[in-house]
C-alpha cells in the first residue's frame, strides 16, 4: 500500500516537469538576424541583436511573437515632429473654434478692433486732461517760487515739495500713457491677426478698414 501512494506523486513530478521543459522551449526559441546578415535561431538572443527585430518560435517553428527593430534616431524625431505638429493642429483647432464663437465674420472683429481701441484713446485723453490740469498747477507754484527768488526770498520748503510732487505726477502719467499706447499697438496686433485668420477659415474678406480714424463710419 505505501508502495503504491509514493509512486503516484513522483509520476506526476515527472510530467510536470516534462511539461514545464516543453514550454520553457516553446517560449524560449528566438530568430534574429546577426550583424553578419545571416538567420540565427537560438533560445537565447544577443542585446544587439534586440535592436534589429526578432521573432519569438515554437519548437516546431510557428511564429508565436514579432517584435519590430527598435526606431532610428532619424525615425525618432520624425516621431517627434509628427507629434508636434498634431499637437499645434490640434491646438490651432481649439483657438478657431473660440474664435468663431466671439465673431462669426472678420467686419465683426474689425468694429471690435474699432471700439477697443476707441476706449483705450479715450482714456488717453482723459490723462492728458489730468495732465492740464496739473501743469497749471505746476506753472503757478514755479511763478510763485520765481517771484519769490526776485523779491530776494527764500522759497518754503512746502512750495517746493508741492513742486517735485506736482512735477513727478505729470512724469507718472505720461509713463502710463506712454504704456496704453504700447497697449494700443498690442491690441491693434492681436485684433488684425484674427481678422486675417477669419478670412482664411469663414472664407470671407473684410469690408471695413483697419485704421481706426475711420471707425465711426463702420458703425
Amino acid at each position: 500500500m505505501q508502495h503504491r501512494f509514493t509512486k503516484a506523486p513522483v509520476f506526476a513530478v515527472l510530467i510536470a516537469m516534462g511539461l514545464l521543459t516543453s514550454a520553457a522551449v516553446q517560449a524560449g526559441m528566438y530568430r534574429y538576424t546577426d550583424e553578419n546578415g545571416r538567420l540565427v535561431i537560438s533560445n537565447t538572443i544577443p542585446q544587439a541583436a534586440t535592436k534589429r527585430g526578432y521573432e519569438i518560435i515554437s519548437d516546431s517553428g510557428r511564429v508565436i511573437e514579432t517584435i519590430a527593430p527598435a526606431p532610428t534616431a532619424e525615425e525618432l524625431a520624425a516621431r517627434a515632429a509628427a507629434e508636434e505638429r498634431r499637437k499645434q493642429q490640434a491646438a490651432q483647432m481649439e483657438q478657431d473654434r473660440l474664435l468663431l464663437k466671439r465673431f462669426s465674420h472678420p467686419d465683426q472683429a474689425v468694429r471690435a478692433m474699432h471700439r477697443k481701441i476707441q476706449e483705450l484713446e479715450g482714456l488717453i485723453a482723459l490723462k492728458r486732461g489730468n495732465i492740464s490740469v496739473l501743469t497749471s498747477q505746476l506753472d503757478n507754484e514755479q511763478h510763485r517760487a520765481a517771484e519769490m527768488e526776485r523779491a530776494g526770498r527764500s522759497i518754503p520748503e512746502a512750495t517746493l515739495k508741492k513742486i517735485y510732487r506736482l512735477e513727478g505726477q505729470v512724469l507718472d502719467i505720461e509713463r502710463e500713457i506712454a504704456a496704453q499706447r504700447q497697449e494700443i499697438d498690442a491690441v491693434a496686433k492681436r485684433f488684425i491677426s484674427d481678422i486675417e485668420r477669419l478670412e482664411d477659415i469663414t472664407g470671407s474678406e473684410r469690408t471695413l478698414p483697419l485704421d481706426d480714424s475711420d471707425a465711426s463710419h463702420s458703425q
